[in-house]
């Protein structure tokens, strides 16, 4: 008896369904994804139509400061997800310090690499200077945007985290954030190694 009255209630437990948020946010990464897909294609298309690659007389691209920056950025993605645990677990303090330390080293990220970019337009690699800079500002600028419009996005979960608008049975916020963020982090590491490795 006591096992069929169990059984019955979990059959009627209801599942939970996924909410428009993050339906809308499958979505558009599902579209950011196929839009990286053509830069990538058009990349690959002409570094495999040239000779010599990068082309003659281009400053080299910084190879070493830009992986230590890579993993920069991947350590973001670990605390963007120590982030969305401390909320399902109902740690606020911990959520706001882990969104805190996640927009942290987003920062550091972009500030780096817009060192690195101008050190390379003095030294000469601009969108008009080659096709080898037209790409490179194309597909690593188009990464940079959406990095900076996922840091945008994440210091305004921050201020509605310590505005106390999280719990443990609302946080779709900090989920949806968590998913873009995940996603530009995990673009990176395939363009860099494409554009500044292959």
């Amino acid at each position: 008896m006591a096992r069929t009255s169990t059984a019955r209630r979990l059959d009627e437990a209801p599942i939970a369904p996924a909410t428009n948020a993050w339906l809308a946010t499958v979505m558009f990464l599902g579209a950011e994804a196929m839009f990286f897909a053509g830069l990538i294609g058009a990349f690959i298309v002409f570094r495999i139509g040239s000779s010599i690659w990068p082309p003659p007389f281009q400053p080299r691209l910084p190879v070493g400061i830009t992986g230590v920056n890579t993993i920069v950025l991947l350590a973001s993605a670990v605390t963007m997800h120590m982030a969305l645990r401390s909320v399902r677990a109902g740690a606020m303090r911990r959520l706001n310090r882990m969104l805190a330390t996640t927009a942290a080293l987003g920062g550091v990220f972009l500030l780096i690499q817009g060192y690195e970019w101008a050190r390379l337009i003095h030294y000469g690699l601009t969108v008009s200077s080659s096709i080898y800079g037209g790409l490179f500002y194309t597909l690593i600028g188009f990464h940079a945007f959406h990095v900076a419009g996922a840091l945008a996005w994440l210091i305004l979960v921050f201020v509605r985290a310590n505005q106390g608008y999280f719990s443990r049975q609302k946080y779709t916020g900090v989920q949806v954030c968590a998913m873009y963020w995940t996603f530009v982090v995990a673009l990176w590491p395939i363009l860099y190694g494409l554009v500044y490795l292959y």
